[in-house]
């Protein structure tokens, strides 16, 4: 970090480079939001899903191909975890509920294991559970741990409140902003959000990752990140406005992205470690959740540099829209002082 301290590097001078970038990207995430859509979770679309344990290690091929078998062709199959615990989840029905689904499921899964309903192991099949994976001679049997179910309606009413959550936030942001600094600041940090919320959920629509309230909430967070970010570089553009009263707003706003670049890529850096860790080891149910994050992170950084400051730039903004307000009559008063 020593060798950053002195570091001078022209960000504004990029600026053209940056924006081209980021046109193109919006451009793709725009692009897939059209075409492609967006894959949503059972949270927002409704459905059934489906927690299961099996005494051994479990394969997914033979677990999809016996819910085919049972009718659950448009079935998602997923680790949960481990090996043997399984996460099955299937979209809104009209013709069944969710206790019927499940125990519907449960027969399936059972039946091809050769056990009754009533959980007592009889000859088990291996064609589910690897063979040799377990020292255990036991039967491979499997076992439901929960059942959730969300109706469409529900569904539905999850979505709408997302989205308003999402343009909550951004008009609190404008808001919180303009008071605190000026309003170029205030439109250049929510155009550098927008940026970064719509490269993410384009991200998620181009890769067909699915979207659920985890990766919605991770969005949320990505918002305060990059906007902590953004507000980190604004400060210091603000305190060398009113310091360097003869220096062109280029060359203070390249100077200011410089000084805070050790503590932007230090808490970058220190962010991303945790955020891969979770993606690596936190397993399945958080994988897309962390993806989000370390896309916002990432997004967010760039955006704080190449993004928010630039559009400042284009919104015209000089020194005299950051000295403070001077009070009606202060300088009267201070003519009178002896």
């Amino acid at each position: 970090m020593l060798i950053l301290k002195n570091f001078k590097f022209d960000f504004l001078g990029k600026r053209n480079i940056a924006l081209a970038l980021s046109g193109v990207m919006i451009a793709i995430s725009l692009g897939s939001l059209l075409v492609k859509g967006m894959t949503f979770g059972i949270d927002f679309t409704g459905g059934t899903l489906v927690e299961v344990a099996y005494t051994k290690p479990a394969e997914i091929d033979p677990i999809r191909k016996a819910l085919v078998e049972s009718g659950y062709d448009d079935a998602i199959v997923q680790y949960f975890g481990t090996a043997r615990d399984i996460m099955i989840r299937i979209p809104v029905r009209e013709d069944a509920k969710g206790a019927e689904i499940s125990n519907q499921i449960m027969q399936a899964l059972r039946g091809q294991l050769g056990e009754s309903l009533d959980q007592s192991a009889t000859q088990a099949r291996t064609q589910f559970c690897r063979t040799g994976a377990d020292t255990n001679s036991a039967p491979c049997t499997v076992q439901m741990r929960r059942v959730e179910f969300v109706g469409p309606q529900v569904g539905d009413e999850l979505a709408n409140q997302g989205g308003l959550a999402m343009l909550y936030a951004l008009f609190g942001i404008l808001i919180y902003v303009t008071w605190r600094f000026e309003w170029r600041f205030a439109v250049g940090s929510v155009v550098a959000l927008v940026h970064d919320v719509v490269i993410t959920v384009g991200f998620f629509s181009l890769f067909q990752l699915e979207f659920s309230l985890t990766v919605l909430a991770a969005i949320l967070a990505v918002i305060g990140y990059s906007l902590n970010d953004t507000i980190v570089v604004f400060d210091r553009i603000r305190e060398n406005f009113r310091k360097m009263r003869k220096g062109k707003p280029i060359d203070i706003m390249n100077q200011s992205i410089n000084q805070t670049l050790p503590r932007t890529i230090l808490t970058s850096l220190t962010t991303l470690i945790v955020l891969i860790s979770l993606f690596m080891f936190g397993g399945d149910i958080i994988h897309n959740f962390s993806i989000a994050l370390i896309l916002g992170v990432l997004i967010g950084t760039y955006s704080s540099i190449f993004i928010a400051s630039p559009s400042v730039l284009l919104l015209g903004v000089s020194r005299e829209n950051l000295l403070p307000v001077k009070k009606e009559g202060e300088n009267a008063n201070a003519d009178s002082m002896p």
